[in-house]
């Protein structure tokens, strides 16, 4: 009789494990580049938390329409002006088991605004976190703030336990070189874990079991493998090597659609601009020696005149952006229609004004641009280095992947450079404080708040503007916030701080049983998955 029995379970075992196996869902997505890391802390850039957001999760997200709702707090409120009470969901764990409470919240804000942390900026105003009770905690800001939900969809928490068992308590940088074992190993509360991890090769991830939220996927295996190359990227597609790959080539689409798959596009809320340095005295990348040409404003005015950003929408973009006047795009709470204009595209203009500057000769000067994180971003910057060329400058083009790129500009080791922000608040406050603002670098000790201009290489100052911003963060009243943004908007654009390009399209492509949902922030969030 044990004989039988065993034999039954056994072939009841196999049974199950074939018919599980009938079941299996792998989804597999290439994207151009890999995740920075797997610590969320260690660079706040779009893709790299979009990745890791199916992983971590923080006390509020955003759904398909960009709304805020619920995620590890249930609700929250304003207590009184300077006061943000959340009310956290109860019977949630962490991957490896682990319960989380308000105590991983007060480590994880400790873990933000840590030395090396690139995501203080989400936390700045906050003064000090209080623990109310396991699942109620306050924070106590600096001043009122009215956004402070809308700041932190992208601060992830992270387990006290493991951090502190893994010797990742301190947050790894990508801008530092800093790595730890959160840099390759995950442990959050979302609802993907992290199977393996081979950096720039291969991560897989598996459903989460244990997950809280509601299973609307039906994966039972993600792989994901960056692929730089674009023709790669497409062959892979229409191979079936990968179900679904992004950033789609624009001038693939027709190709594609034959092959069987669909496009998706639409417009995302990034907006590209170039920097240039007007801290330094001397350059530290160009044949001027002595003296900095950008801090002359009209050498700034003379580069935007001479670029011809329709012929960049034309020919390299193929029609598919939208030029900027404005370092934020239409849809993002702030914008100023009546200020969205470029300066004319103008050679001769420019001329004169590089020659009134002291430079009618031109002068040389490095070019940090990236070449896989943009659409078409080497591209663009080939483009402008022949227009400025019209004016006499001679532009040395340093295009490198993304994680060097970055590596090399947020040390403000550069000249010159292209950029792009997408605020994950989508209010105008976002680049306001962290790519316009004074970088707190620059600034006396303890006159600047966390993550002030961090990603303003350039170091474009100006004290009313900093002044500005701060009322910004405070105010409550809409029509005189909209004033305040439109003044500091107005100082820059005269000043020429930085010169907005344009707001660039984003595709995706994916076979035909493939069912994904794109959001205006490019986000692919596998929760909402699903293979016919």
């Amino acid at each position: 009789m044990r004989r039988t029995l065993l034999a039954a379970t056994l072939l009841l075992g196999t049974s199950l494990l074939a018919g599980g196996m009938a079941e299996a869902k792998t989804f597999r997505f290439a994207y151009q580049n890999d995740a920075n890391s797997l610590d969320p802390y260690a660079l706040n850039e779009t893709f790299s938390h979009s990745f890791q957001a199916n992983i971590y999760e923080p006390l509020i997200e955003r759904d398909k329409d960009l709304k805020l709702i619920p995620a590890l707090a249930t609700r929250w409120e304003a207590v009184d002006a300077t006061t943000w009470r959340f009310h956290l969901r109860p019977n949630v764990r962490f991957h490896d088991g682990t319960p989380f409470t308000a105590d991983d919240v007060v480590f994880s804000y400790q873990r933000a605004i840590a030395p090396n942390s690139d995501v203080t900026n989400k936390v700045s105003t906050v003064r000090e976190i209080r623990v109310v009770d396991p699942l109620t905690v306050e924070f106590l800001m600096r001043t009122p703030n009215p956004i402070f939900p809308q700041e932190i969809t992208t601060w992830f928490i992270f387990s006290r336990a493991w951090s502190e068992k893994n010797n990742a308590a301190a947050p790894s940088s990508v801008r530092g070189n800093i790595e730890n074992y959160a840099s390759r190993n995950a442990n959050g509360t979302g609802p993907f874990m992290i199977r393996s991890r081979q950096p720039d090769t291969r991560t897989v991830l598996v459903p989460n079991p244990a997950w809280w939220g509601e299973v609307r996927h039906n994966l039972t295996e993600v792989v994901f493998t960056p692929i730089r190359s674009d023709p790669t990227r497409v062959a892979a597609l229409l191979s079936g090597e990968v179900d679904m790959m992004y950033p789609a080539p624009l001038q693939d689409a027709a190709r594609i659609t034959a092959g069987g798959s669909r496009v998706l596009t639409g417009a995302e809320l990034r907006t590209l601009f170039l920097g240039m340095d007007q801290h330094r005295d001397e350059l530290i990348d160009s044949n001027i020696k002595g003296r900095n040409p950008f801090k002359d404003r009209r050498v700034r005015e003379a580069f935007h005149r001479a670029i011809d950003i329709e012929a960049i929408r034309s020919r390299v973009m193929r029609g598919a952006s939208v030029p900027a006047g404005l370092m934020v795009a239409p849809g993002i709470q702030g914008f100023d229609a009546a200020l969205n204009t470029r300066l004319p595209y103008d050679t001769a203009r420019a001329r004169a004004l590089m020659a009134e500057a002291g430079y009618a000769d031109g002068f040389e000067v490095g070019f940090d641009c990236s070449n896989d994180r943009y659409v078409n971003d080497e591209q663009i910057c080939q483009a402008i280095v022949a227009m400025l060329a019209r004016i006499g400058v001679t532009v040395r083009l340093n295009a490198q992947t993304r994680t060097r790129f970055f590596e090399k500009i947020l040390s403000f080791n550069t000249s010159f450079y292209m950029l792009a922000w997408q605020p994950s608040t989508y209010d105008s406050l976002s680049p306001m404080f962290t790519v316009m603002g004074t970088p707190g670098r620059f600034l006396p000790q303890g006159q600047a708040m966390g993550g002030q201009g961090t990603y303003n290489p350039a170091g474009w100052s100006n004290a009313r503007f900093d002044e500005l911003t701060r009322m910004v963060r405070t105010e409550i009243d809409q029509e005189k916030r909209q004033a305040l943004i439109s003044e500091a908007f107005r100082i820059h654009k005269e000043d020429v701080g930085h010169i907005p390009l344009h707001q660039q399209p984003f595709a995706w492509a994916v076979r035909s049983n493939v069912q994904v949902v794109q959001r205006p922030d490019d986000a692919l969030v596998l929760n909402w998955v699903r293979i016919d």
